[in-house]
């Protein structure tokens, strides 16, 4: 649905990346730890896969 953040970015643990829809239902992907973003593999309104890369945290 949205990605919140590009390349670049400093994010904290815990800050939403972005929301995907599943099954008609919102779920916030967060990060994992601090860090930046060194990519992002997913742009708004792209079908994603199980298991797929959305970010890089470099």
């Amino acid at each position: 649905m949205s990605v919140n953040v590009k390349a670049g970015d400093a994010v904290k643990k815990g800050q939403v990346l972005c929301i995907l829809e599943a099954m008609k239902m919102e779920n916030e992907i967060m990060a994992g730890a601090d860090g930046t973003i060194a990519s992002v593999a997913v742009n708004q309104g792209d079908s994603v896969n199980t298991g797929q890369v959305l970010f890089v945290l470099g």
